[in-house]
C-alpha cells in the first residue's frame, strides 16, 4: 500500500500506422484501478480520451527497446506506450503492476473459491537436481496431473480464482525451468560422436518443447483475461481475446541479425567476386530508365515450387533455427536458410499478381460506378492464386535496396471486345472495340500493353513500391508495401502494411485498397500458405466500397482459404454484391438482381509476362541480380546458392554502413516519397491531366 500512489505524466502512445506515435497525458488512478489518458495536461479536467480497467490486465515491457511497454486489458484492448528512457519506463511499469495486482486480488476476495478442479505436480524435484534427468517421453506424459471432478448436472461451473491461477503459474515456472535445463543439456552435447547437439530427434524435442511452453503461456494469459472479464460480467459484443506475446522469459539464444554458420568461403567463384564488387548503387546512374516493351520477350521461366526434397533434407537446419527463435520475434533481420527460398524476388511476386490483365483492363469498361467496383473486386480476388507459385510455402528473395523489376503484358484488343467482366448484359453498347488511331491516321497495334515497374525503396524497414499502367485504357495502379514478418511458433506471419490506389482516369475515380496478411503454416512438416485479415476497397467519388474477409482456418473444423465479402453503396447503405468461396479455388458472386456467377480460378487463363533477356537487364534488375542464386537452386546446389546469397547481403550491409558513415541519403530511381507512402515519378494521371489541360486551352 506504501507504493499505491497516483502518478501522471506524458507518454507516447501508438495510435495507428498512419498517425504513428503521439504524446498523451496519462493518469494512473489507483483508487479506481484505472489508467486514463488526455490530449494534454490542460485538458485533464475534461472527459478522458481513453480509459483502461487494470483489474486482470497484463503489463509487459517490450523487447523492442528499453523505452516501450504495453498494457493489455482484460477486455482485449491494448495500449502500446513509450517512455522517455528506461528509468521512466520501469517507474510506470512497476506502479501499473502493483495497481493491477491489488485490484485483481480484490476481485478474488469477493468471490467463493473454486472446488471443482484441483492441480497437483507429479514431480516435486528441483529442476536442477540430477534426479530430474529422465527420458523426455516420460516427462511429457507425467509432468502434470490434472484431476477433474464431475459436477452435478445443471449446476454452474464456478469461476477460477486468482489463487488457483497462482498455483498454475508456479507449475509453469517449474516447467519453464525444466525446459531451460533441457535446452542447455542438448546444447552442451559434443558436435560429433554417437549423440550430438544436432541430432534430428533432439532438435525436434528442442523446438517443440519451446513451442509448447509458448502455447501454454498464451493459454494462461487468456485464462487470466477471461477470469477478470467474468468477474465484471460477460465480454462486450464483438470482443475477441487474441494470442499475446509470451510473458514467460524463455531462453533467448538467437539475436536478430545474427549470422548463420556457413562453410568458410574458399576459392570464391568469379560470379561471387562480381557480386561483391558491384559499385555502390548511388554511384551508378540513378536516372529513371525508359524500358522499351518491344525489347521484352514472352517469359519462358516456369519455376514451380512443388519440390519437397530440399526441405526434407534440411529438416535439421529448420529445427535448429526454430529452436532459437522467440515467439513474436521480428524476422526482418533474421538470416533464413537458402533452401526455403523461391526462385524469384519479392518484386517479381508482386508482378505475378497481375497475371490476369484481361480482368484488370476490363474494370474501366464498366458502364456504371457499381459495375466498376464489382469488377475491381473480382480482379482483386483472382490475383492471389497466381501470385503464389505452387502449394508449398516458400519465401521469395528479400529485395536488395535499389533493386528493380520490369515487365509488361500484351492483351489483344479483341479479347476485351467480348469482355471478361462481371455482367455482360450490363455493358455499355458504345464501348470501344477497335484499336485507336494516332493523329496521323495510322492504326495502332491490335493489343493493349500493361507496363509494370517495381523498386525496393527502403531496406530498414523493407518497403517496396510498384506501379502498373495501360496508356490505351487510361488506367494505372500505384502501391507501396512494407512487409513485417514475425515468428508465431509453428508458423510465420507476414503483415503487408501499405496502400494501393487504382486510377480510372476516364471516369476520374480512385480506388484505395490494402493487402491481407499471409501465414506460412506447418513449417515443421509440409509448409503451406494461408491468407488472413480484413481488407477494404473504397472509392470516395462514387461512394461505393467493398469489405473483404480472408478467413484463417479455425483450430477445429472449418474450410481452408475461405473468403467472404460484400460491395456496398455507402450513401444508401445497400449491399449490391456478395462474394464467398476460396481465394485459390472457386468464387461465387451474387448480385442485387438475384443473378449468381461462379469463377473457377484454376481454369482462368494466365497471360505470361514479357521480360527483357538477362543480357539487356541492368545490374540491379531482379533476375540479373539474383541469377547465380537462382541457377544454383535450380541445380540443387544449396551451398553454392547460399554463398551467392550471402555475397549480395554482405555487399548491401557494407553499402549501408558506408552511407551511414558519410551521411549520404539513399537515392531512389523510380519512386518518390509522398507523406507516408511512395509514388511513381511519372504516373499516368499527371500526363493525362496535362493532356486534358492542353486540349482545353486549344479549344
Amino acid at each position: 500500500s506504501d507504493h499505491m500512489e497516483n502518478i501522471c505524466g506524458y507518454l507516447m502512445k501508438y495510435t495507428n500506422l498512419v498517425t504513428g506515435w503521439q504524446y498523451r497525458y496519462f493518469v494512473l488512478n489507483n483508487d479506481a484501478g484505472l489508467l486514463e489518458y488526455f490530449v494534454n495536461e490542460q485538458s485533464r479536467h475534461l472527459k478522458p480520451r481513453g480509459t483502461l480497467q487494470l483489474a486482470g490486465a497484463v503489463i509487459s515491457p517490450s523487447d523492442e527497446d528499453s523505452h516501450t511497454f504495453t498494457v493489455n486489458a482484460a477486455s482485449g484492448e491494448q495500449y502500446k506506450l513509450r517512455a522517455t528512457d528506461a528509468k521512466e519506463r520501469q517507474h510506470w511499469v512497476s506502479r501499473l503492476q502493483i495497481c493491477t495486482q491489488h485490484h485483481t486480488e480484490a476481485i478474488g476476495k469477493n468471490n467463493p473459491p473454486l472446488k471443482s478442479r484441483s492441480f497437483s505436480l507429479a514431480s516435486q524435484g528441483s529442476a536442477n537436481s540430477p534426479g530430474v534427468q529422465r527420458r523426455p517421453s516420460q516427462n511429457a506424459v507425467s509432468f502434470f496431473n490434472v484431476g477433474h471432478h464431475r459436477l452435478p448436472t445443471g449446476k454452474r461451473v464456478p469461476i477460477m480464482q486468482p489463487d488457483h491461477l497462482v498455483d498454475v503459474r508456479e507449475m509453469m515456472s517449474q516447467a519453464e525451468g525444466q525446459q531451460r535445463d533441457l535446452i542447455r543439456s542438448i546444447e552442451c552435447l559434443p558436435a560429433s560422436g554417437h549423440l550430438t547437439s544436432l541430432d534430428q530427434d533432439l532438435l525436434m524435442l528442442k523446438a517443440t518443447s519451446m513451442a509448447t511452453m509458448n502455447c501454454l503461456n498464451d493459454c494462461f494469459h487468456i485464462l487470466q483475461l477471461q477470469h477478470a472479464s467474468q468477474q465484471k460480467g460477460s465480454l462486450p459484443a464483438g470482443t475477441t481475446i487474441s494470442w499475446l506475446e509470451p510473458k514467460i522469459s524463455l531462453a533467448n539464444h538467437f539475436k536478430n541479425g545474427a549470422a548463420q554458420n556457413f562453410p568458410a568461403e574458399i576459392n570464391k567463384p568469379a560470379s561471387v567476386r562480381e557480386e561483391q564488387s558491384i559499385a555502390e548503387p548511388c554511384q551508378l546512374t540513378r536516372e529513371p530508365e525508359e524500358i522499351n516493351p518491344d525489347e521484352e520477350l514472352e517469359d519462358v521461366c516456369d519455376d514451380k515450387e512443388d519440390d519437397l526434397g530440399a526441405v526434407e533434407e534440411q529438416r535439421s537446419v529448420i529445427l535448429h533455427l526454430l529452436s532459437q527463435l522467440k515467439l513474436g520475434m521480428d524476422l526482418t533481420r533474421v538470416v533464413l536458410p537458402t533452401f526455403i527460398l523461391e526462385k524469384r524476388s519479392l518484386l517479381e511476386m508482386y508482378a505475378d499478381f497481375m497475371s490476369h490483365p484481361d480482368l484488370f483492363l476490363a474494370i474501366t469498361s464498366g458502364s456504371s460506378p457499381e459495375e466498376r467496383m464489382i469488377r475491381f473486386v473480382e480482379y482483386y480476388l483472382t490475383s492471389f492464386h497466381e501470385g503464389r507459385k505452387g502449394a508449398i510455402a516458400k519465401k521469395p528473395y528479400n529485395p536488395i535496396i535499389g533493386e528493380t523489376f520490369h515487365c509488361s503484358w500484351r492483351m489483344p484488343t479483341s479479347s476485351l471486345a467480348t469482355d471478361a467482366g462481371t455482367n455482360s448484359s450490363a455493358h455499355c453498347p458504345s464501348e470501344q472495340t477497335t484499336p485507336p488511331k494516332d493523329p496521323e491516321g495510322q492504326a495502332e497495334p491490335d493489343y493493349y500493353t500493361v507496363k509494370f515497374v517495381a523498386e525496393q525503396v527502403s531496406h530498414h524497414p523493407p518497403v517496396s513500391g510498384f506501379y502498373a499502367e495501360c496508356v490505351e485504357r487510361n488506367m494505372c495502379v500505384n502501391a507501396h508495401v512494407w512487409t513485417k514478418s514475425k515468428f508465431l511458433g509453428m508458423s510465420i506471419g507476414v503483415t503487408m502494411v501499405g496502400e494501393g490506389v487504382l486510377h480510372l482516369l476516364e471516369h476520374g475515380e480512385e480506388y484505395t485498397f490494402s493487402l491481407p496478411c499471409a501465414y506460412a503454416r506447418s513449417i515443421l512438416t509440409v509448409p503451406w500458405v494461408e491468407l488472413g485479415g480484413k481488407v477494404n476497397i473504397n472509392c470516395a467519388k462514387t461512394g461505393y466500397s467493398a469489405s473483404i474477409n480472408f478467413h484463417t482456418k479455425p483450430f477445429y473444423g472449418g474450410k481452408l482459404h475461405r473468403v467472404t465479402g460484400e460491395v456496398k453503396q455507402n450513401m444508401m447503405n445497400t449491399v449490391v454484391c456478395r462474394v464467398q468461396g476460396e481465394w485459390n479455388s472457386v468464387l461465387e458472386f451474387t448480385y442485387s438482381n438475384g443473378e449468381t456467377k461462379y469463377v473457377d480460378l484454376t481454369k482462368l487463363s494466365v497471360t505470361r509476362k514479357r521480360v527483357r533477356p538477362l543480357e539487356k537487364q541492368g545490374p540491379f534488375e531482379s533476375r540479373r541480380l539474383w541469377q547465380h542464386v537462382t541457377e544454383s537452386l535450380r541445380d540443387g546446389d544449396i551451398d553454392k546458392a547460399t554463398e551467392h546469397k550471402r555475397a549480395l547481403e554482405e555487399r548491401q550491409r557494407n553499402e549501408e554502413r558506408l552511407r551511414a558513415e558519410t551521411e549520404t541519403p539513399w537515392c531512389t530511381k523510380y519512386f518518390l516519397k509522398d507523406g507516408d507512402g511512395w509514388v511513381y515519378h511519372k504516373p499516368l494521371w499527371k500526363t493525362f491531366s496535362a493532356a486534358q489541360t492542353q486540349q482545353t486551352d486549344s479549344n
